[in-house]
C-alpha cells in the first residue's frame, strides 16, 4: 500500500464521538416509536424486531425495508430528529489535528443518514476533515436500503468513487462491518476508544484475525506505524 496514496474510511458513532453516551439511547428509542406507530407493535416487540434486525443485516433499516416495505427517506427522517441532541456532543482539538496528520484521503462512511452526519461533525469540530461524506442514502442497491456490512455495496461504492479495496482502510468500532471489509482486501482498524463491551456486558479484548490494528484514540492511530 505504501505505492498508493492511502484511502481512509471513518466510520462515525462510536468511532468519532461517544453515540453509546447518548445518541443512541435517543436513536434506539426513536426507532422503537416509529416501529411501534407505523408497524403496529408494541413496545416489547419493537424492541426484539429492532435488535434482530441489527443483528441480521446490520441496520433495523434493511429489515424494515425488506420485511415490512418501509420507505428509507421517511425512516430517517423521523428516526433522526433527535432535538438537543447537539448540545451533549463534545469535540476535541487533538481529534482534528490527529486526523490532519494521517497521510492520504479521508471520506466518512457511516451507516446514519447525511443529515445526521453532517450534524454531529459540525457539533464535534469535524466538518473540515473529510473529502466527501458516504452514508447511508449512498448505498443504495436496486432500490434496497444496503448499508455496511453489505460486501456488494463496498464494491459499489468504491467503484463509484474510482477506489480499490487495497488501498483503502476502514476504521470502524463494529467488527462486523470490519469482517466485511476484509474480505475484499481492504485493511482494517478496530477502534476501541469507547466500546469497549459487547451488548451483554462481555469484555471486548481479542483481536479477530480479520483485524488489521486495534487503536483507543485517532491520537495513537495517526502515531503508529503507517499500513
Amino acid at each position: 500500500m505504501s505505492r498508493h496514496p492511502k484511502i481512509w474510511l471513518f466510520d462515525l458513532d462510536d468511532t468519532l464521538h461517544n453515540a453509546s453516551h447518548r445518541a443512541f439511547k435517543e436513536l434506539n428509542a426513536s426507532m422503537a416509536a416509529y416501529m411501534v406507530t407505523y408497524l403496529g407493535l408494541t413496545d416489547e416487540e419493537a424492541a426484539r424486531l429492532r435488535n434482530r434486525y441489527w443483528e441480521r443485516y446490520g441496520a433495523t433499516l434493511t429489515g424494515l425495508q425488506r420485511h415490512h416495505g418501509i420507505k428509507p427517506a421517511h425512516f430517517l427522517a423521523e428516526t433522526h430528529r433527535l432535538p438537543g441532541l447537539d448540545a451533549h456532543l463534545h469535540g476535541h482539538a487533538h481529534d482534528l489535528a490527529a486526523l490532519r496528520r494521517l497521510p492520504g484521503r479521508k471520506f466518512l462512511m457511516t451507516n446514519a443518514p447525511r443529515s445526521y452526519a453532517e450534524r454531529v461533525l459540525a457539533a464535534i469540530g469535524l466538518s473540515s476533515a473529510f473529502e466527501g461524506l458516504i452514508c447511508v442514502e449512498d448505498m443504495q442497491m436496486f432500490g434496497h436500503s444496503r448499508p455496511k456490512p453489505d460486501t456488494r455495496m463496498f464494491r459499489a461504492v468504491l467503484a463509484r468513487l474510482k477506489l480499490k479495496p487495497e488501498h483503502c482502510i476502514l476504521v470502524e468500532d463494529t467488527l462486523m462491518h470490519q469482517k466485511s471489509a476484509r474480505s475484499l482486501g481492504m485493511s482494517t482498524v478496530w477502534m476501541q476508544r469507547w466500546l469497549r463491551k459487547t451488548p451483554d456486558g462481555r469484555r471486548l479484548q481479542h483481536r479477530p484475525a480479520y483485524v488489521s490494528r486495534r487503536v483507543r484514540s485517532l491520537a495513537a492511530l495517526a502515531r503508529s506505524p503507517q499500513f
